[in-house]
């Protein structure tokens, strides 16, 4: 997919002065909820009404949404307050209904991203059409399946576009729902930046109380809009309840999150960023010269053991390393999340010298 100016049109044309906020609750549980919490919305920053009609669970037995019954609800809040709609689709009978009750926006879940084979068939179903089509990161933190996904609906002639960083699941267990491996979405941003991105700090927080800070983070990367669960009783939610916000919350939210500016055009600001970023370059050449070193330290053990019959992974050691890391980065204010995926990066190269060295 070449990188086209075309693929922010659509977005550009709201001529909004503050990124795009879409928020409504995870799921449409009655017409008095959606219509109760659209109304809510109407006076803030919101510009699409988001709520979930098909909620693909986990498990079986969970609350799994109203299903096509809850469109023409949405349709009344839409008439009710002039709020755009927005649902996920997960097939082409979802894309179906959804066209037939005019909902402006379409989002495809994290867990039809995965699969080549379903993102085809609805590609097929939305060909031509000209509603956004906001495609959510696979659930596994693989950048080309992402991509492969808009390239697919590219080529079915779908040009509005934009995607959502909902974060990407992991056995490792942090402080996030989602772990957000901001990396990849930076990574997205620089090969297409014209494609339109939106944060989804609902899916990655798993809990209301980190939500602010995510969606600050989002702003500070430039992304261009946030997709916020909101819902006038979230204790009580049929679904998610702990990761949705009230209405109320989210307008002041828009009033505290702060927009930066992509460019200084201060001459001191600039002088100085230039020299921090300097600073940054002599370091980060000096990490891979540290990094180099330490790699030929690893092949001499590599040899070493390979002379003496000895397995590559020695676990004990291993986490003796890991332990006193950790705690060392605490020192530095170093997150142990930060250090764990540093160490094992690490770790893992080790051994792939060490094992190209013994097979040898």
């Amino acid at each position: 997919m070449e990188n086209k100016k075309e693929l922010r049109n659509w977005l550009d044309a709201f001529g909004l002065e503050h990124p795009m906020v879409i928020a409504g609750p995870c799921s449409a549980e009655t017409e008095e909820q959606v219509l109760k919490i659209a109304h809510q919305l109407k006076n803030t920053d919101t510009t699409v009404f988001r709520a979930g009609i098909w909620k693909p669970r986990t498990r079986p037995g969970n609350f799994e949404g109203v299903g096509a019954l809850g469109l023409k609800w949405m349709q009344r809040a839409k008439e009710e307050t002039g709020l755009l709609l927005t649902t996920e689709v997960a097939n082409p009978n979802h894309v179906e209904l959804a066209l037939k009750h005019d909902i402006d926006f379409l989002w495809i879940g994290a867990r039809t991203t995965v699969s080549p084979f379903i993102i085809q068939e609805i590609a097929e179903a939305l060909r031509g059409v000209d509603k956004p089509v906001l495609i959510k990161n696979p659930v596994n933190p693989d950048l080309s399946l992402w991509l492969g996904a808009v390239e697919r609906f590219y080529k079915a002639d779908v040009k509005n576009l934009g995607v959502i960083h909902r974060g990407f699941s992991t056995y490792e267990k942090t402080r996030y729902r989602n772990n957000p491996e901001w990396q990849i979405p930076i990574d997205l941003q620089n090969r297409f930046p014209d494609l339109p991105l939106f944060l989804d700090p609902s899916h990655i927080a798993g809990r209301r109380d980190i939500i602010f800070d995510l969606s600050q983070t989002a702003l500070d990367l430039n992304y261009d809009g946030l997709m916020i669960e909101t819902h006038h009783d979230p204790d009580n939610a049929w679904s998610d309840a702990a990761q949705q916000i009230t209405p109320s919350t989210l307008d002041q939210y828009t009033v505290d999150l702060k927009i930066r500016k992509e460019i200084g055009d201060d001459a001191i600001y600039n002088n100085k960023i230039n020299t921090l970023r300097t600073k940054i370059d002599v370091i980060d050449h000096q990490l891979i010269e540290i990094l180099g070193k330490r790699m030929v330290v690893a092949d001499g053990i590599g040899e070493l053991k390979k002379e003496h019959n000895v397995a590559v992974l020695q676990t004990k050691r291993w986490n003796e390393i890991l332990g006193k890391m950790i705690l060392q980065g605490e020192e530095k204010s170093l997150s142990e999340e930060f250090i764990l995926r540093v160490f094992k990066a690490i770790h893992q190269e080790s051994i792939n010298h060490q094992e190209k060295i013994i097979n040898n």
